[in-house]
């Protein structure tokens, strides 16, 4: 049945990516309740990290709730202070984040090792098209992902390898482990300049990530750090990183942005013209709201369909149907063209064809200066998205012209 569906999936353009968690399992994984119930004398017992006590006294490990079932103190929300001693002191295993839920893997363990990367290989053959990695960085043994890398790519040259890193750096991503990261930077600047002033503080401070990252910007200070996501990494890598604006981490976007639907928008356009792999969290494009997890994890209203926000979703639509259309937007060379008070300006090239994108965050209309010699003398026509007045024509007369916008929009310029 699931062949089936992939079989659909691929048979309209669409591409599968199946999320992996390597570094820990659920407590029902079978290895595991080998290990509850015959401890030491366990063949799996080398498949987590045990405490050696509980398996020299016979004393039972504490999985589940009730007599004598976990009682920790799972309040701290911060990494370093839930490293897993916690749980293997008291409960008998090391469990991620002190979780009783999430045993620790052993991934050292040859067994264990074999055991995963073949389970990685049976979804590539079977046809589904990369992995999204779970907190990869927390593997023991980094060349796990080396290896994972060399046997997924031998079955499909082409799949996809995305690690949920908050931080990455060039080492992980010069292409013997993963191709791209989950880029919350980007979301954080996108998010810091889409919002602006609509910005929610309080909805913030809920997630340290963004408490520290995410403050209102204006059109400079938002050139300043697109500048260096554009940058970063060898353009191979900023061209497939995983550009998001929400995920099941982090407060919803409309949420994070004050309920201004504007800003969602902004946001969408934003992705849709800049390098990168655009991905929108199911429930963001019909304006869901929610604070941090549990309340950005809630189901899809697809029985409430009078809840759903139109404007957002035919926006998101538009704005993604014109990338998709408008080659130069997915493949196009990069460059920023302007920066000034509230308003931002790149341009994208390929070929013959040029794509001059300007944005407005602020609260009134604005004007720019945008420097673009490449676009002397040519014709430069904005491409129709909801909401947009009558198409705008503009025939630069010399490599540095104004464009004028509308409070808190945006427009494409195809020239």
């Amino acid at each position: 049945a699931f062949r089936e569906l992939l079989d659909a999936a691929h048979a309209r353009g669409i591409r599968v990516v199946i999320d992996g968690v390597f570094n820990h399992c659920g407590r029902g994984f079978w290895p595991f309740h080998n290990v509850l119930e015959m401890g030491a004398e366990s063949p799996y017992r080398d498949w987590f990290f045990l405490n050696p006590e509980f398996l020299r006294t016979g004393r039972p490990l504490r999985a589940y709730d009730g007599p004598p079932g976990p009682a920790l103190d799972l309040s701290a929300t911060d990494l370093g202070a839930r490293d897993g001693t916690a749980s293997l002191r008291d409960l008998g295993y090391q469990a991620w984040w002190d979780l009783p839920a999430l045993p620790k893997l052993n991934v050292g363990n040859p067994e264990v090792r074999e055991y995963l990367l073949g389970a990685a290989e049976h979804w590539i053959r079977l046809g589904v098209d990369g992995w999204r990695l779970d907190v990869p960085e927390e593997l023991e043994d980094p060349d796990f992902w080396r290896e994972f890398r060399r046997r997924i790519r031998a079955i499909n040259p082409d799949a996809y390898i995305l690690a949920e890193i908050w931080f990455p750096n060039e080492e992980v991503l010069r292409g013997d482990q993963y191709d791209a990261a989950m880029n919350y930077p980007f979301l954080t600047a996108v998010a810091s300049f889409a919002g602006g002033v609509h910005v929610d503080e309080s909805i913030a401070a809920q997630h340290g990530w963004l408490a520290a990252n995410l403050q209102p910007l204006d059109g400079p200070a938002f050139a300043d750090q697109l500048g260096q996501l554009m940058t970063q990494f060898d353009a191979a890598v900023t061209s497939v990183q995983y550009n998001l604006v929400g995920s099941h981490d982090t407060p919803r976007i409309l949420s994070i942005l004050g309920g201004d639907a504007d800003g969602v928008r902004l946001a969408a356009l934003i992705q849709a013209t800049l390098p990168g792999a655009p991905a929108v969290y199911y429930g963001d494009e019909i304006g869901m709201t929610g604070s941090i997890d549990p309340g950005a994890r809630g189901a899809f209203p697809w029985e409430e369909p009078e809840t759903w926000d139109e404007t957002i979703r035919d926006y998101l639509r538009a704005a993604f149907r014109l990338r998709h259309e408008q080659r130069v937007l997915r493949r196009g060379t990069f460059r920023l063209a302007g920066a000034q008070g509230p308003m931002v300006a790149w341009v994208r090239w390929l070929g013959d064809t040029t794509a001059l994108v300007v944005v407005n965050n602020g609260e009134s209309a604005s004007t720019l200066t945008v420097e673009a010699p490449e676009l002397l003398s040519r014709t430069l026509v904005s491409a129709p998205l909801p909401g947009d007045p009558a198409p705008v024509t503009l025939q630069p007369g010399s490599a540095r012209f104004d464009v004028s916008l509308p409070a808190r929009t945006g427009r494409v310029f195809i020239a």
